[in-house]
């Protein structure tokens, strides 16, 4: 959705070279009169349906100038995947994009390759207005002011125009809420569009916890571009002379497309994160009466499953309690998928420690239960594929308690 991927740092570097070059001369065609005349910049959203790529399912925002010097495309995308540390500063929410302004034919060329459809909304502006506008945009392009920290939910490719737009225009603006228009939270409106792609859903369902789950107001909603696209359409401005005009002027189709994007076929059963979780469930029902049959348990693979669990949950407390991500924390998840995991892992292995750990697995027994219990009423959302893997923790519990429950009196 807000992603514009600058891949080898000679490219970062000729690109800010000209961004600056780029945005020095905008700022000079607006203090210096007679180089462009007023009337003629006109200021357009563009926005790029989803594409077939992770970052490109939720679509991108840019916002087009154009005078009779030039025709810029600014976009609140740009980032550096060789930045250093880029996949820690990701995680950890010091993720830092970039606004830059690109010639038009530029910044088409990659949508137009891919199939994806581009819609421009020519905007209902005055002179002053439009100048307004290109001065921000340039302003936001100097190196000095460029890079910005990226917020998902709140600050990205698609708020960003918004509020530039909502700024020039003030008090003016109206947007026109639909009657019957759905209340929605932020995981309802990016189910939307990671339908085809389960795993993108049940990532955010694992990272995101209750703020995910808020009912959130129409221009909040308006973090998706196609929403904002909507929203622009159906918006009127207020005119001195009295009365009200549409906000947008004229729609033009870039590129053709389908109104879908170019997003991949629906991600088959077989590999579904649901599909995967039930055949390690079946897989460890089967462990699990081999051990009780057997009488004795199978210690490598509770080792390797608690240990994969912890690791997991090594990554959600991380979230929670590093992470500058915003809806991250607080999480429920956090109750089920713990670092804690880590230690019946471990202690399996040592056999001083079985009285101990059988009070521990009955401890994660009644927990998880419980949890799976009260689950549907919880106030957060919570994938369907984690039932399954809860499910696996309470076999293996109740495994090593029912095989160790006479170490209890000992």
């Amino acid at each position: 959705m807000v992603y514009f991927e600058v891949k080898q740092s000679c490219k970062v570097y000729l690109l800010s070279l000209f961004l600056a070059l780029q945005s020095l001369l905008a700022v000079s065609q607006v203090s210096t009169a007679g180089v462009a005349r007023a009337g003629d910049v006109q200021v357009s959203l563009v926005t790029i349906y989803p594409g077939s790529n992770l970052y490109e399912i939720y679509g991108h925002t840019e916002l087009r100038v154009t005078d009779s010097l030039s025709d810029t495309y600014y976009n609140y995308g740009l980032f550096d995947f060789n930045a250093p540390h880029f996949v820690y500063r990701f995680v950890a929410g010091h993720t830092d994009y970039m606004c830059g302004g690109l010639p038009g034919y530029v910044a088409l060329r990659e949508y137009m390759g891919s199939g994806r459809k581009v819609v421009e909304q020519v905007l209902n502006l005055t002179a002053d207005q439009a100048r307004q506008v290109r001065q921000l945009l340039a302003l936001n392009c100097l190196p000095q002011n460029a890079t910005y920290r990226y917020k998902f939910l709140s600050d990205n490719c698609a708020t960003r125009p918004r509020d530039i737009i909502e700024r020039v225009l003030g008090k003016s603006l109206h947007y026109h809420i639909a009657a019957g228009e759905k209340q929605e939270t932020y995981r309802d409106i990016m189910s939307h569009y990671n339908g085809n792609y389960p795993w993108e859903a049940f990532g955010i369902d694992l990272a995101l916890g209750l703020s995910a789950d808020t009912v959130i107001s129409y221009r909040q909603k308006l973090f998706i571009p196609m929403h904002l696209m909507s929203a622009v359409a159906s918006a009127t401005v207020d005119r001195p002379g009295g009365g009200q005009e549409p906000l947008v002027t004229a729609t033009r189709v870039l590129n053709p497309g389908s109104d879908q994007g170019t997003v991949l076929p629906p991600t088959p059963w077989w590999a579904t994160p649901l599909a995967l979780a039930v055949l390690l469930l079946a897989a460890v029902c089967y462990a699990t009466w081999r051990d009780l049959r057997r009488g004795r348990l199978s210690r490598l693979c509770d080792s390797v499953l608690f240990l994969a669990y912890g690791l997991a949950g090594c990554i959600v407390y991380f979230l929670i309690f590093v992470s500058t991500h915003e809806s991250t924390s607080p999480n429920l998840d956090g109750l089920w998928l713990h670092p804690f995991y880590l230690l019946p892992a471990v202690m399996v292995w040592v056999p001083r420690w079985r009285k101990p750990l059988l009070w521990l697995h009955g401890a994660m027994l009644v927990e998880m239960a419980v949890f799976m219990i009260v689950a549907p009423f919880l106030p957060q959302h919570f994938n369907i594929a984690f039932y399954p893997l809860m499910l696996v923790i309470v076999l293996r519990s109740f495994n090593y308690v029912m095989l160790n429950r006479n170490n209890a009196s000992q």
